[in-house]
């Protein structure tokens, strides 16, 4: 195993050290397992916090921020912080109108969430949950009942985070946060396996004859298997999960996401099918992304993430953001 760092088990700590030298608009507590905006939060706007994980940068660290999350708290490579760090973050961030917990479904995730907004209503503290669970590639899996939470999260934390900081209410964020999630699907494809600093090689075996559909974050297995092929039919592959699940309509926003190892010539080469994918049944995208957003450290492949939008979700959207890893308009 070839990576850039010192030693496995301090990846995680060594990295938010450097995320702090790096952003002096972030307070990165690397004791305390959370990363939060530099300034206090502001009287009458609802916190955002989330988190999870390890091994899936910019997610969700990188993601503090104007517009997006108030504080994350990243737990060791594909493990859920436990729920200390999250009641810290919480509280940390409530500013008297409450705070949104944005949580992908995992199992982990779930309950340290959970147990910790118990602990933080004990002390006065309302927090609402929103579980992200867009992945229409299996219903249940290793880590999770029932869907998992993938690319939608990224655009439920810019969404909401958008609404939060318009002084909306902790209901109406949640509520809009859930709608997002709703109105989301996504598929991933691996064409390797990731490689975890603790394991020292490859998580799954993949013959490089073939590739995983519908692969999860944490290299949980998808649907099946099969022969490598070009951009044009993986895409297709991707594209008829969603659009058999959601079927595609009206103005839509996309993120073809990177998994970790993948150039970004090959993501552009899979935006360009999944554009005509979509164009070829009667929608149009309108907003997208295009890069690594939610990863799974080194693993080559995609996702593509699908979000039906509204007048008030594209404006919300395109509201400013600035974060290490999503900034426009401020």
């Amino acid at each position: 195993m070839k990576k850039l760092i010192n030693h496995a088990d301090s990846v995680v700590s060594d990295a938010l050290t450097g995320m702090a030298a790096a952003h002096e608009d972030l307070r990165v507590d690397v004791a305390a397992g959370m990363v939060r905006r530099a300034t206090p939060p502001r009287a009458g706007k609802v916190g955002l916090v989330s988190g999870g994980g390890s091994g899936h940068e910019p997610l969700h660290t990188g993601f503090v921020g104007y517009g997006m999350l108030d504080a994350a708290c990243p737990g060791e490579i594909f493990t859920s912080p436990a729920p200390d760090p999250i009641i810290t973050a919480t509280k940390a961030v409530d500013a008297g109108a409450g705070v949104l917990h944005v949580v992908k479904n995992y199992t982990g995730d779930v309950l340290n969430f959970e147990m910790a907004a118990e602990l933080c209503a004990d002390e006065g503290v309302r927090v609402l949950p929103v579980l992200v669970d867009d992945d229409v590639a299996v219903q249940d899996s290793l880590y999770t009942a029932g869907r998992r939470g993938t690319g939608a999260t990224v655009f439920v934390e810019k969404i909401a985070g958008a609404l939060a900081e318009s002084d909306a209410p902790l209901e109406r964020v949640a509520a809009t946060a859930a709608e997002v999630n709703a109105r989301s699907r996504s598929f991933g494809i691996a064409l390797t396996s990731c490689t975890t600093p603790a394991a020292g090689k490859p998580t799954f075996d993949l013959p490089g004859s073939e590739v995983e559909l519908g692969i999860g974050i944490h290299g949980e297995p998808g649907r099946s298997r099969a022969g490598a092929a070009p951009a044009r039919e993986l895409a297709a592959i991707a594209m008829d999960a969603i659009h058999g699940d959601q079927p595609l309509a009206g103005d839509l926003l996309v993120m073809v996401n990177g998994m970790g190892g993948t150039p970004l010539i090959e993501l552009y080469i899979v935006f360009a099918e999944v554009e005509a994918y979509i164009r070829g049944r009667g929608a149009r995208i309108v907003r997208s992304l295009v890069g690594n957003y939610v990863t799974s450290l080194d693993m080559q492949g995609f996702s593509v993430t699908v979000c039906h939008l509204s007048d008030e979700l594209t404006g919300l959207w395109d509201a400013p953001v600035h974060t290490p890893a999503l900034r426009w308009g401020r």
